[in-house]
């Protein structure tokens, strides 16, 4: 057993995350403009970049995801009464606090406003510290090859080239595990959400069209649009680290866990944000354009709206609404503000039956993290989706005595008869909402309730015996 003391860097070390970039995200969600300016002010100069964002950012160290087996190895030497020191390039007042979080030593070696501590620079502030060799360090990066080359032992975290490296050379090496896997980037970008992007193919159940060409056509607008949400789901996940991280499920995330590195997310959503793009713009500019809209109002929502009361519930109904315009633009199919008529009102219903979810699963009567809503505003959005509901409904009825429903539907009675599944199955999304047996995204749950996807199949087709579809097709 050893008494010299253990150093550990903190970026991908004792920490499975990047502080800066943490404070990056948690700037941006706190203070965009000045985030961003300050990230183009300072740019060339490290140390200042990672003061300023540390102020603005407001970090809350002890919520940030920590490596289990740096964590182990820190805990065994503190019972060993070893010193156990954090060294690292992020800002000083961040590692500082994060020290005292874990009870490690108040001694740290961090940058500052004048000085970026890495790699050689790191490497001498030890040297001073505690001589050539008298300290085992952890880290996790090449850069830490000029630290690792005056410790006793060198703790590789998830780099075999450079414990191979190091291990040429004679020098002792303990190995721990790191990296991500592909499977959880994969579950970052949220394949899952894509079923969401069925909505495009409404406008073609709604004009009767079934080509081959125009669905599939708006099956190269589901990929666009596919691509472009995820490339908005990893900047929401990375906007709302903090609040994932104090909700009982969403901790578990891959960026709020720490289990895909931030960097490797924001590379990923860059990558899904331009194909998305590449796609629609094949479609035609309307196509790009509403790929265009969709991106900057998911972007808004993530920024701010989503913090605002009601409005956030709007621009969820709007963002699904878009879709369904999307799938016409795609198909070249057209839509009439009727079917814009009915369908808001439903997302509205599906936006606040959302929060309602949310505040029913809550743990505490506690606003939600990152929300305007607490357990007192259930009521009131039970109100808001019972009026979405009845507003739907209601703009349905009104249609089938437009000119438009007479050529769509000859036969009205059995229009007026849809209306009894679609209302059925509205009721029961607010009530499994309200009951808390929903998913947190109401869309997925609807595509995934066999009894609710029953009641949608009934209105379908009752919809389709208005039109006289099923006797051309059966041949009757």
């Amino acid at each position: 057993m050893t008494d010299k003391p253990l150093v550990l860097d903190v970026d991908g070390t004792f920490l499975a995350t990047d502080m800066l970039l943490e404070c990056f995200w948690a700037g941006l969600g706190r203070d965009p403009i000045a985030t961003l300016a300050a990230s183009v002010r300072h740019v060339t100069r490290p140390e200042r970049l990672k003061a300023e964002l540390a102020r603005i950012a407001g970090l809350r160290t002890e919520l940030l995801p920590v490596n289990s087996e740096v964590a182990a190895l820190a805990a065994t030497a503190l019972a060993q009464g070893r010193e156990v020191v954090l060294a690292s390039a992020s800002d000083r007042t961040l590692v500082t606090r994060l020290a005292a979080d874990y009870g490690l030593s108040e001694r740290v070696f961090a940058s500052d406003e004048s000085e970026n501590l890495k790699g050689a620079r790191k490497a001498r502030a030890l040297v001073a510290a505690y001589g050539e060799g008298g300290f085992d360090y952890a880290g996790n990066a090449p850069v830490d090859r000029k630290v690792w080359a005056h410790a006793d032992t060198a703790i590789v975290v998830g780099d075999p080239a450079s414990a191979r490296q190091i291990e040429a050379k004679g020098k002792e090496v303990m190995r721990l595990p790191g990296g991500w896997r592909p499977a959880d980037l994969a579950r970052a970008l949220r394949p899952h959400q894509w079923v969401k992007n069925v909505l495009l193919f409404l406008p073609l159940l709604a004009g009767h069209v079934f080509v081959p060409g125009p669905w599939f056509a708006a099956l190269i607008g589901l990929i666009a649009f596919s691509l472009a949400a995820s490339s908005i789901y990893v900047v929401n996940d990375l906007l709302d680290l903090e609040a994932d991280r104090l909700h009982p499920t969403k901790r578990n995330r891959p960026f709020a866990s720490g289990k895909v590195p931030i960097g490797v997310g924001m590379a990923a959503g860059v990558a899904s944000g331009l194909a998305a793009l590449i796609i629609a713009a094949f479609l035609g500019w309307p196509m790009l354009g509403i790929v265009t809209l969709y991106m900057a109002l998911s972007l808004a929502y993530s920024l701010r709206l989503k913090r605002l009361r009601w409005i956030d519930i709007a621009t969820l109904a709007s963002l699904y609404t878009i879709r369904v315009v999307a799938g016409a633009l795609a198909s070249g199919v057209g839509i009439s503000g009727h079917l814009i008529a009915f369908v808001f009102p439903v997302f509205i219903a599906l936006g606040a039956v959302k929060r309602i979810t949310e505040l029913t699963l809550a743990t505490s009567d506690d606003r939600l993290p990152g929300r305007g809503y607490g357990r007192s505003d259930r009521g009131d959005l039970l109100n808001v989706a019972v009026l979405g509901m009845v507003g739907a409904l209601l703009s349905f009825f009104l249609y089938s005595f437009t000119d438009q429903a007479r050529a769509l539907y000859p036969t009205r009675l059995w229009l007026w008869l849809a209306l009894v599944p679609i209302g059925l199955w509205l009721v029961r999304m607010i009530r499994m909402g309200w009951l808390g047996r929903q998913d947190y995204d109401p869309i997925v749950f609807a595509l995934t309730d066999k009894r609710g996807l029953g009641l949608l199949m009934i209105a379908l087709g009752l919809m389709f015996q208005a039109a006289r579809l099923w006797g051309g097709w059966l041949g009757l």
